[in-house]
């Protein structure tokens, strides 16, 4: 039998953080985020083959999918996003919770664990490491590029975005996106498309999360947030993937650094074969991995808690 899947709108101060749920009311909950430029149409595959004793909280992130744009004059940021995770949690009362993330999606999920160790009791990393560290010598020039990107994008006179036709998007998301599935692109393009009446179709992302991002991290502070971690630990890497992408050449070196941390902390890492969607691409490699350690690290915990409280009554 097929779950119930269910829009979820939460208001904030500057409009709406929209979602997907799939699941039971009373399922444990999981909060999956998404991937820099998808939104959360990127779990549709993978969701259907995890376990169904779950809830999953699919959200888009600001200014991607469904979710209104920042404020003008504001930037896309690793805090930000974590702030807007925290006010999910607290629209959705959620106390303690799950928290699947893919690529930069893993980077705010690892964060976020780090400021509130508490509300966080297992994660899932897809093709990332949960922190994305810059080489300390390159965070002024990568922040100087960020504001200038800004600076450019709100001094220039007003233009059109854009507008496709349908094919036209798909080809366009092909070729950025070497890494999806044609079906992949059709399922982003779900949430990833706003119509124009007479006119096509124009992409509904904020232009801004485009822009470098300015907030950085080093390694150091990176390890350091690391191990403010409490939660279970599961990073699913793809043969193909994230260390294939990377945009500065630092990070592939710190990569290693943080997989040894987690490794060394007993925490899971798996390799699967495919490339950087390959959660999307081809849930079935995935789903197995996930599936098991949700089942071990989260939902027999929560027996066991249930059993230890009947046993005291």
């Amino acid at each position: 039998m097929a779950q119930a899947v269910s829009e979820l709108s939460v208001q904030v101060s500057w409009g709406e953080i929209r979602g997907k749920v799939w699941g039971s009311d009373h399922g444990h909950p999981v909060l999956c985020l998404h991937g820099w430029a998808d939104n959360c149409g990127t779990f549709n595959t993978l969701i259907p083959l995890l376990p169904k004793e779950c809830r999953y909280l699919a959200v888009d992130l600001a200014g991607h999918g469904l979710s209104s744009h920042r404020p003008p004059g504001v930037f896309y940021s690793f805090p930000a996003y974590v702030a807007d995770v925290r006010r999910v949690a607290d629209a959705l009362q959620l106390k303690k919770f799950t928290i699947i993330g893919h690529s930069m999606g893993a980077d705010i999920a690892g964060m976020f664990s780090a400021l509130y160790p508490e509300m966080v009791d297992a994660l899932i990393f897809l093709d990332a490491y949960g922190f994305l560290p810059t080489d300390s010598r390159e965070i002024s020039k990568v922040m100087r590029q960020g504001i200038d990107e800004m600076h450019q994008f709100e001094t220039k006179t007003e233009e059109k975005r854009r507008v496709y036709t349908y094919e036209k998007a798909v080809e366009r998301s092909l070729a950025a996106n070497p890494t999806l599935s044609k079906e992949s692109v059709n399922i982003l393009l779900e949430r990833g498309l706003v119509q124009v009446e007479g006119a096509g179709f124009v992409f509904s992302r904020d232009l801004r999360v485009n822009f470098k991002n300015i907030m950085r991290i080093s390694v150091e502070q990176s390890l350091e947030m690391q191990s403010r971690i409490q939660a279970s630990v599961l990073v699913v890497l793809s043969e193909g993937g994230f260390d294939r992408i990377f945009s500065e050449p630092a990070q592939k070196k710190f990569s290693s650094t943080l997989l040894q941390c987690f490794r060394d902390r007993n925490h899971t890492v798996v390799t699967v074969a495919g490339g950087h969607h390959v959660h999307l691409n081809n849930p079935e490699a995935v789903a197995p991995f996930v599936s098991e350690f949700l089942q071990t690290k989260v939902l027999s915990q929560s027996d066991n808690r249930e059993h230890k409280n009947t046993s005291n009554l």
